[in-house]
């Protein structure tokens, strides 16, 4: 009777235990504060004197402290520690996480945690998705061990954890990523005599924003230059990027006016300081004195003309490898474009042509029919309107529009 009752206040006790890490009511804290107060909780649950996370940074292969209860100088100090490049994937490729615990390996406890005092250390992955999130440690100041319910407690903390942080950090890259881009387009387009320009960016309806960009800029000899450009990817990474190359291109061009050769420089740089990075790019020129344009295309669609008595077409451009390959040995292109008197043109990133369940070709055909002479802001309106409509894009849409039609 004893034992089955000693049993049943175990059991009682784990439930409470539970309880306390799973509270429902925790959901409505911001996740700073969730984060501080499940630290706490398993601190005092578990009986431990220090509870701490440290975010995997997965680029830098690290884990960087970023929150903690009882040695919170390490997060103050930014404490960094370099992981074996396995680490990730042996984590997420274990059915079950493998439990970090100092009384199997001493060396968990590093030199400054043991200043600290800790003796005994027990530390969960936090897993979402298969993807390493970070891991959370809990330490004391007694030589202990711990117990299979200490375990899945902390693992269903480490769980709780790892699902904030990670809803956490997409809602701030996807605002960061956002801010970026925005403060990145030109915030008005040059005026420019005999021309009018007008553009637009429209974030895509995916989770993230992607690093589409357009721009327009006036050069010391009096030409224009006219950017559109995509990097493969989205979220935050994917804006940086974009906002790296952005400047660079800049910096190039105010040395050679050719568009190839700015681009030959551009993949050079991105190759070099970029290795995981590709995007394509359109970069052209404009003579205001002959009203042409010298276009480069680094694996991004060709620009859509239209001209008095012509229908819009796809401007007659070779297309060169995208940057971020590292295409050395091939030598990039640049070909003149006639703009005529009433005439348009058109660039544009992919998610303005394609669609799902629809081929790219046709979404080309719809855009070249959509493109009719008129000043730019209504052809941007009037193309807006055929290819988005009231649907909202699956990914993101810059359009940049230059028309000889005051």
């Amino acid at each position: 009777m004893r034992a089955s009752a000693k049993s049943s206040d175990d059991t009682q006790t784990r439930l409470r235990r539970i309880e306390l890490v799973t509270d429902s009511a925790l959901a409505h804290l911001e996740p700073d504060d969730l984060l501080r107060e499940l630290l706490h909780r398993v601190r005092d649950v578990l009986e431990v004197d220090t509870a701490a996370v440290m975010l995997y940074e997965p680029t830098s292969k690290v884990l960087i402290a970023s929150a903690a209860v009882g040695i919170e100088d390490e997060v103050l100090q930014g404490v960094r520690i370099p992981v074996d490049s396995a680490f990730a994937s042996t984590i997420a490729a274990r059915r079950r996480p493998p439990i970090l615990d100092s009384a199997q390996d001493p060396t968990l406890i590093r030199p400054v945690l043991r200043e600290h005092g800790i003796r005994s250390l027990l530390g969960a992955p936090m897993l979402t998705g298969g993807e390493t999130v970070g891991v959370l440690y809990i330490g004391a100041y007694q030589h202990r061990r711990f117990s299979e319910p200490d375990i899945h407690l902390l693992q269903l903390v480490a769980d709780r954890i790892a699902l904030a942080t990670r809803a956490s950090t997409s809602r701030t890259e996807r605002t960061a990523a956002r801010v970026l881009q925005h403060s990145l387009m030109p915030t008005r387009l040059p005026a420019v005599t005999g021309l009018t320009l007008d553009a637009r960016y429209v974030p895509g309806a995916a989770p993230s924003i992607g690093g589409d960009w357009y721009d327009v800029f006036a050069l010391p000899s009096g030409r224009i230059g006219i950017v559109i450009g995509d990097v493969v990817g989205n979220g935050l990474p994917a804006a940086v990027i974009m906002g790296r190359l952005r400047s660079a291109l800049r910096a190039y061009a105010l040395d050679n006016e050719n568009p190839a050769q700015v681009l030959r420089k551009l993949d050079r740089k991105a190759t070099h300081f970029e290795p995981n990075a590709m995007a394509t790019v359109g970069y052209a020129v404009y003579q205001p004195a002959t009203c042409q344009l010298q276009v480069s295309l680094a694996g991004h669609l060709a620009p859509a003309l239209a001209g008095p008595t012509q229908h819009g077409r796809l401007a007659p451009v070779p297309v060169d490898p995208p940057i971020g390959l590292g295409v050395t040995r091939r030598t990039r292109r640049t070909s003149t474009l006639e703009l005529p008197t009433d005439g348009v043109v058109c660039f544009y990133t992919d998610g303005l042509v394609e669609r799902r369940n629809t081929s790219i070709d046709d979404g080309l055909r719809r855009l070249c029919k959509a493109i009719t002479p008129a000043p730019a802001a209504t052809v941007c309106t009037t193309v807006m309107n055929e290819m988005v409509g009231a649907e909202p894009p699956t990914d993101d849409v810059a359009l940049l529009t230059i028309s000889r039609i005051e």
